[in-house]
């Protein structure tokens, strides 16, 4: 069993967007959509950077926290309230939409497959520094 994957990924989260598609005479093609598609590889570029692993086989807990950056407008008191966690993201996107941009990406590089993640906790936060913080473990090796 491996130790706890920790992974961050620095910038602005950005969340799936909703599948596009394209006719080619009878057929219909779903695609992701560029800005989607293009956070997917990033991530995928920063988790081979960063680890160097062999995908998890077992099942896994996921956690991930999205940090939003802090719009410029606002009171003094408002910003603070979002820095110190008071005032939370209740914007779209919605949470699950920045999971799947990360569950995506991270299959087979973190893990084999997404169906092996049996529970996950995925948070929406405020900070100065964008970016998207993940921790995987394992719970158990090929149970």
């Amino acid at each position: 069993m491996q130790p706890a994957v920790k992974l961050t990924i620095p910038g602005e989260p950005v969340a799936q967007g909703r599948p596009r598609f394209s006719r080619r005479g009878k057929y219909v093609s779903t695609y992701d959509p560029p800005k989607s598609r293009g956070y997917k590889e990033y991530i995928k570029q920063i988790a081979r950077q960063e680890l160097h692993i062999e995908p998890m086989t077992g099942s896994i807990v996921i956690n991930v926290k999205v940090y939003r950056g802090i719009q410029k407008a606002g009171s003094k008191l408002t910003k603070r309230q979002k820095q110190d966690g008071i005032i939370r993201p209740t914007v779209k996107p919605d949470t699950d939409n920045y999971y799947k941009a990360v569950s995506d990406a991270l299959t087979g590089i973190v893990w084999v497959d997404d169906n092996q993640i049996v529970e996950m906790h995925v948070s929406k936060w405020y900070s100065d520094t964008p970016r998207v913080e993940i921790e995987v473990d394992e719970l158990c090796h090929k149970c």
